[in-house]
């Protein structure tokens, strides 16, 4: 019996119906269990072999010790669990908020209005994961995948820092062109996530419950100034 382990973050597409979990669409196209790795890890640290974590979704308790025991190395230390479709969530979801903390970054503002953003977009992650994915684990939140990738998303990755550039730029330059100018041939998640979260939310009358989600999207593709999403924290209703 094969396996197939996901590594990247996104969704899948459905036309009509949303946005769908890419293990779930892989099983279905190969017929065959799809496990996902994803946490705080990124790359070129990975690869200098400095210490890090990452969290491995397996739903078979047998699998997951055998898989383990491949990808685990003395600088690269596994968890898992069988809340596979939480792991992905994480993944995917952590590159909006990364977009909303590079925001802060280029407006100018500090460590405590990005701590509100990672604050409220973690919530609304959960919130996320709940409404749509019920059977959500809270713990998975707590490992790798979920507060500690979130993190290091919204302070080292390149979501952040085109979005960062973004507001900089001033409306001079689109995420577009920066991500060309910036990135050396990679792509960003976080704005096209973005865009089929808002789609999702959209079609299930949700927007109201996700304002962060919203706004940062809405300023991605230049219908909201980048300091609104300042407004879209003070006015969230966590605070109300």
């Amino acid at each position: 019996c094969c396996t197939f382990v996901w590594l990247f973050s996104g969704f899948d597409i459905t036309p009509g119906k949303g946005i769908a979990l890419i293990s779930s669409t892989i099983s279905e196209l190969l017929s065959i269990s799809c496990s996902v790795l994803m946490g705080a890890n990124l790359a070129n640290e990975v690869a200098a072999e400095k210490f890090c974590e990452g969290t491995l979704g397996v739903k078979d308790p047998e699998q997951a010790k055998k898989l383990k025991k491949l990808v685990q190395t003395s600088y690269f230390r596994i968890t898992t669990t069988d809340d596979i479709s939480t792991i992905e969530v994480c993944g995917s979801i952590k590159n909006i908020i990364a977009c909303g903390a590079g925001f802060v970054d280029g407006l100018g503002y500090g460590d405590n209005t990005k701590a509100a953003v990672i604050r409220l977009g973690l919530k609304e992650m959960i919130a996320f994961a709940d409404q749509f994915y019920p059977g959500a684990k809270l713990n998975t939140f707590f490992e790798s995948c979920g507060v500690a990738d979130l993190i290091t998303t919204c302070y080292g990755g390149r979501n952040r820092k085109v979005s960062e550039a973004f507001v900089r730029a001033n409306g001079t330059k689109t995420i577009e062109a920066l991500e060309k100018e910036m990135l050396n041939g990679q792509k960003l998640q976080g704005p096209e996530t973005a865009a089929e979260v808002y789609e999702m939310l959209k079609l299930k009358g949700q927007l109201e419950r996700f304002p962060l989600f919203v706004a940062i999207h809405r300023i991605c593709i230049g219908e909201l100034a980048p300091d609104q999403m300042i407004e879209a924290l003070r006015n969230h209703p966590e605070h109300m």
